[in-house]
């Protein structure tokens, strides 16, 4: 694939119960709970539980199937590991995971209880320190005004992120506060190249702000 070209090469290759989640994308060093119900992604849960509390984490194309197979499933997604399991009365799980890196999927093995996934992990590429400090800026500011727009978002997610001084993590931690498409969410997980990936969430933070702009003209109206 053509991703792994634009990152480094100083990737690595593990095998990892493979987890498919549904409508959801997990970024590299952001904690976030899941509910899991289909028996093969508990038992890969409780492999990884049993061995180093790796999984890697890959976002189904359609969240209604229920047996997807490797061309149901994004070939791009995140190793994390397992902070909590807990086992619901229902028989469902909820899990807490932190994500560790992208990661690209090169084969999934079906002949187990639960998936199988070879992963190769992928690096960002780097950018230099004063074009960085501009971008986390820029993405600072307009985030801050995209938060005083929507309502949505508590204010004091600015003063948290505020202190993020690497523009992938801040990329990362915005994406995951923001309600983006399942497409989006993937699409900037995706992408290599830092500059790609601040410059493509700052694109589609300034829609939204257009659009809430749009609807506030209209409410006065």
């Amino acid at each position: 694939m053509s991703e792994s070209k634009d990152s480094d090469t100083n990737s690595s290759m593990q095998t990892l119960p493979l987890l498919p989640l549904r409508d959801v994308v997990v970024y590299p060093q952001i904690v976030q709970p899941l509910f899991v119900g289909r028996d093969k992604s508990i038992k890969a849960l409780e492999h990884a539980m049993s061995k180093d509390k790796k999984v890697v984490l890959v976002a189904q194309k359609n969240p209604t199937d229920d047996e997807p197979n490797a061309s149901d499933l994004y070939r791009i997604g995140t190793v994390a590991s397992i902070l909590q399991l807990i086992r619901l009365p229902d028989g469902t799980v909820k899990v807490l995971v932190e994500g560790i890196s992208r990661a690209e999927i090169v084969s999934i093995d079906y002949s187990e209880e639960y998936f199988d996934a070879q992963a190769e992990e992928l690096k960002l590429s780097a950018m230099p320190k004063k074009e960085s400090d501009l971008l986390i800026r820029s993405l600072l500011s307009q985030f801050d005004q995209f938060v005083q727009l929507s309502k949505k978002i508590p204010p004091e997610v600015i003063t948290s992120i505020s202190s993020i001084d690497e523009p992938g993590r801040l990329v990362d931690t915005i994406a995951s506060h923001m309600s983006l498409p399942l497409e989006e969410k993937q699409n900037l997980l995706e992408l290599a190249k830092l500059k790609s990936r601040v410059e493509h969430l700052m694109a589609l933070i300034e829609a939204e702000i257009d659009l809430f702009q749009v609807e506030n003209e209209f409410e006065e109206e």
